[in-house]
């Protein structure tokens, strides 16, 4: 149990877009947190409340209870799902999402930041969101990550600051140094000064979030065979090596630029802690191989916890009762590591 300044400390969940599987996906997670919860074989993960829309939430067949604080969480997860309750102004239909409801789905991310911040709450966990309705209100991020640093960027913070996309399964830390940019534009990106930036970010969480004394990163190359010796590419000749050079000068343990493609296998899991990734499918490939269903996006280098399901909103399939919620349950669960991890520093 994580403490607050006014008792123990819950995490929030925010409810994400609530025309798509984000009140589903909170409900049948719910379901099954409560039940590992009253059981006393494994480490219960921290119980949450709920920032979002009640009445949508409530058409998931789940109880649903109404709550002020995120602390009372504590006394009701057992029997309802806590909701901080802050309604949409116009009706949810399933699989439609209205752009009236996304000024209502930034408050939520922004008020669970203000609740982390002010003690309230030990971390977050972001349901999915969409960015064409969020755009067409006015939202000028790029996503959840940009949104959330910014937010927190006048809040102290000891190391270096990110943020840093990290995607997990199973025990691959896949960290991102450019996320959602086109092939063409990765010579350019790919600078010696963000990837030492990436790396101490990821080195430094390791230690903080993950409670890991000596982290070992692996670096992979961009190029195939990660350049051959500069025969298929310069790039780990000319930034990547001499980035990793400098990092083990700074005591960060770190491999030279590797082959892409003997770097996820089980064996070679096992040799690194996490792994820094050059581009967007050189991580989120071995990442849905290894866990389709139960991967976790992190946001690394932040003052505060925040982890989020490895999918989109999936408005395909919203209200027909056919999402899994493997990767928010995963995502409640690594929320509730670091968060531990944290208190104890």
């Amino acid at each position: 149990m994580i403490e607050g300044p006014t008792g123990p400390r819950p995490l929030v969940v925010t409810m994400g877009d609530p025309a798509g599987v984000g009140p589903e996906i909170i409900a049948k997670g719910w379901e099954a947190l409560k039940t590992q919860r009253q059981s006393v074989l494994a480490p219960a993960p921290l119980p949450f409340a709920v920032l979002g829309d009640a009445a949508t939430l409530a058409k998931q067949g789940m109880p649903v209870e109404a709550v002020y604080s995120a602390s009372e969480a504590f006394q009701v997860f057992n029997r309802a799902i806590p909701v901080i309750d802050q309604p949409v102004p116009r009706p949810v239909t399933a699989g439609q999402p209205d752009p009236a409801n996304a000024p209502m789905v930034a408050d939520w991310i922004e008020r669970a930041v203000d609740m982390i911040l002010s003690g309230e709450a030990a971390g977050m966990v972001t349901a999915p969101i969409a960015k064409a309705p969020m755009y067409a209100a006015g939202f000028r991020f790029p996503g959840h990550t940009e949104f959330i640093a910014e937010l927190t960027s006048d809040m102290p913070f000891i190391g270096t600051r990110g943020p840093v996309m990290m995607l997990t399964a199973q025990d691959l830390r896949a960290c991102l140094v450019t996320i959602h940019v086109p092939i063409d534009q990765l010579p350019e990106l790919i600078t010696a000064e963000r990837v030492t930036r990436i790396a101490r970010v990821v080195h430094e969480s390791m230690k903080r979030d993950f409670g890991i004394a000596k982290p070992r990163l692996a670096m992979a190359g961009l190029n195939p065979h990660a350049g051959e010796g500069g025969s298929i590419g310069l790039q780990e000749t000319t930034i990547l090596r001499p980035a990793a050079e400098q990092l083990r000068g700074e005591g960060i343990d770190i491999t030279d630029p590797l082959p892409a493609d003997t770097l996820f296998h089980e064996e070679a899991r096992k040799r690194y802690d996490a792994h820094i990734c050059l581009y967007h499918d050189q991580a989120l490939i071995p990442v849905k191989t290894l866990d389709f269903w139960g991967g976790v996006n992190a946001t690394l280098g932040l003052p505060i916890v925040r982890t989020s399901p490895d999918h989109g909103t999936g408005f395909d399939i919203a209200g027909k009762g056919v999402a899994r919620a493997d990767s928010f349950i995963a995502a409640v669960k690594l929320a509730s590591d670091m968060a531990a991890k944290r208190a104890t520093r």
